[in-house]
């Protein structure tokens, strides 16, 4: 996988290129969210490189991007997801972020509106993490860190996906290698990584600021950041579209593929032909 040295840290993008047809296609980078990498959009990817030229990258500490001695707040998120479009030329490009990435996504429209075509927003928020859950994922990422995923998973579990998603047979493989992948990353990054998240500042103020057109979505069954999240986000961004997805939890672009690709394409659609 290749890595760019941005800002103190080494982080890990993939990277489709343009399809062969289309040379000049605009670029879609994906920012996944915690506790997860790129493959979190795996389906998304596959469903539009034939459009576009597809970009992830890991959040450093996260998937393939090793842990870094600092720097996993969200302003610094940010320095490394606009260094990484700059450096790799992409500007402007149809941003994607789900949560974590969500929380970066923002930032750059209301910072740096001039690097992007278009914002995507997945279960995410503009709000500081809920002050009565902050104490619980600290407590989550100091036992992770000493004895690992297994003995917290079933506190993260519905957390991370939706009751609909949990109770079907089919989603055991997927949480099985989400698991996996989890695994593979050094436990103290992603300890970095949840207090990064839970101790984010807001930024509702900022993003009235987004001119870009924006879509809002999120799982109706999203219990780490309920609907009511993404309401606030797309009254605040002017002409942002919101949509809710029906049996869908945080993990919306695993849990309902097949629904979230059709509205990131309707929307890129809509988007290109303005």
């Amino acid at each position: 996988m290749p890595t760019i040295q941005v800002n103190g840290a080494t982080i890990a993008y993939t990277d489709t290129g343009p399809p062969p047809d289309h040379p000049d296609a605009p670029t879609v980078l994906f920012g996944h969210g915690l506790l997860f990498s790129g493959w979190l959009f795996h389906h998304q990817v596959a469903e539009l490189r034939d459009r576009y030229r597809c970009v992830t990258l890991d959040w450093r500490g996260q998937g393939d991007s090793p842990a870094a001695s600092d720097g996993y707040g969200m302003d610094t998120l940010t320095a490394d997801a606009t260094a990484l479009i700059e450096r790799l030329g992409l500007a402007p490009v149809h941003y994607v972020g789900l949560s974590m990435g969500g929380f970066v996504g923002q930032r750059i429209g209301a910072r740096r509106g001039d690097l992007l075509r278009s914002l995507v927003l997945l279960d995410t928020s503009a709000d500081a993490e809920d002050p009565a859950k902050v104490g619980r994922y600290r407590l989550l990422a100091s036992a992770y860190l000493l004895l690992g995923i297994r003995p917290v998973l079933g506190q993260i579990l519905p957390l991370m996906f939706g009751p609909a998603f949990l109770a079907s047979e089919e989603s055991r493989p997927v949480v099985e290698e989400w698991t996996r992948r989890l695994r593979r990353c050094r436990r103290t990054g992603i300890r970095k990584a949840v207090l990064g998240v839970a101790d984010r500042a807001p930024v509702h103020d900022e993003i009235a600021a987004i001119d870009v057109p924006t879509l809002v979505a999120t799982g109706a069954q999203d219990a780490a950041l309920p609907p009511d999240h993404a309401r606030r986000i797309a009254a605040r961004i002017p002409g942002a579209r919101l949509e809710i997805i029906t049996d869908a939890g945080h993990s919306s672009t695993i849990e309902r593929p097949a629904a979230v690709n059709a509205l990131i394409a309707d929307f890129h659609a809509s988007v290109e032909k303005a």
